[in-house]
């Protein structure tokens, strides 16, 4: 009998401590997982310094706002170019130098995508049923888009999203701050309050983590990508912007046909920034638009007088 519970006790303790074991093993690999995930990868365009280019070509680089050498190379030559004092061996040179200093080459391997892949992070919209549509929630590395008419949710959907891109991993959040660019002067502090209430987080620290910028003009909506890149740069620890929205000022700064190639070519090269923003820094992006009923009766004349 005494045999049998000797046998008895040591198995336990055995299996208690291979148990013990197997969760430490569990908990350090989470942690290195989330390390992974949150690491980030990109280089700061100071780093060029350390392959022969000139402090006063990295000032200039930054001044055009330029930040990281992952952003030099998805910037065009052309661009490059029009920057004052950067040559055309001066850009060859300087492209030749972030690809050594980030390791990116002209093609990526499959098996280097998927390593990439692994460290998108998705966060959650707060609704089960949308997080399903969406594969997992909002996914870093690129742009959403929601659109839909006049007072549907999407203003509130992204007052949720400031909150629970606050959330850690393992509760569907993206551990960062948010950046929010608001057009239409539709931010309300105190729906930040109510929604950190809901997610159990502590109202004044989750306001502290959002970064607001009221902008009224397509000029300033468009320089809001530009410092967020500055701000990203610098901290490294957020995880979404929000355009709130993204063609309103565009709409009512561009009337008309005549200025229709204009506006295009503004909001194709704020997108281009926005998405600039989403690989290099692999935070999401998320915008919103609305959507315009066409009058079915269009009058070329808005004076003239209403048809019988």
């Amino acid at each position: 009998l005494s045999l049998s519970l000797s046998l008895s006790l040591s198995l336990s303790l055995s299996l208690c401590t291979m148990a013990a074991v197997a969760t430490m093993g569990a908990d350090k690999d989470a942690m290195m997982d989330e390390e992974e995930v949150l690491n980030n990868e990109f280089v700061l365009v100071e780093e060029l310094q350390n392959s022969g280019i000139q402090v006063a070509d990295i000032n200039k680089l930054k001044e055009a706002k330029i930040f990281t050498c992952g952003s030099v190379l998805k910037t065009p030559k052309r661009e490059l170019l029009q920057i004052r004092g950067i040559t055309d061996a001066k850009v060859a040179k300087l492209l030749d130098s972030c690809r050594k200093v980030t390791g990116l080459s002209e093609f990526s391997t499959g098996l280097e995508m998927l390593h990439r892949q692994k460290k998108v992070i998705h966060v959650t919209t707060g609704s089960t049923a949308l997080d399903e549509i969406l594969g997992g929630g909002i996914e870093s590395g690129s742009i959403t888009e929601f659109y839909g008419e006049y007072r549907t949710g999407k203003t509130q959907l992204m007052h949720t999203l400031c909150v629970t891109s606050q959330l850690g991993l393992e509760q569907g959040g993206g551990m960062g701050k948010v950046l929010y660019i608001d057009t239409e002067g539709n931010f309300r502090p105190q729906r930040i309050q109510q929604i950190a209430d809901r997610f159990g987080l502590d109202a004044a620290e989750t306001l502290d983590n959002v970064y607001v910028r009221r902008c009224h003009t397509h000029e300033e909506q468009m320089e809001s990508v530009m410092l967020a890149q500055a701000i990203l740069a610098e901290d490294g620890y957020f995880r979404t912007i929000i355009v709130d929205s993204v063609m309103a000022l565009f709409r009512a700064e561009f009337l008309g046909r005549g200025q229709l190639s204009e506006r295009q070519q503004l909001l194709s090269a704020h997108l281009r920034g926005l998405v600039m923003a989403a690989e290099e820094f692999n935070i999401a992006v998320v915008i919103i638009n609305q959507v315009v009923r066409p009058n079915p009766n269009p009058d070329p004349d808005p004076l003239a007088s209403p048809h019988p």
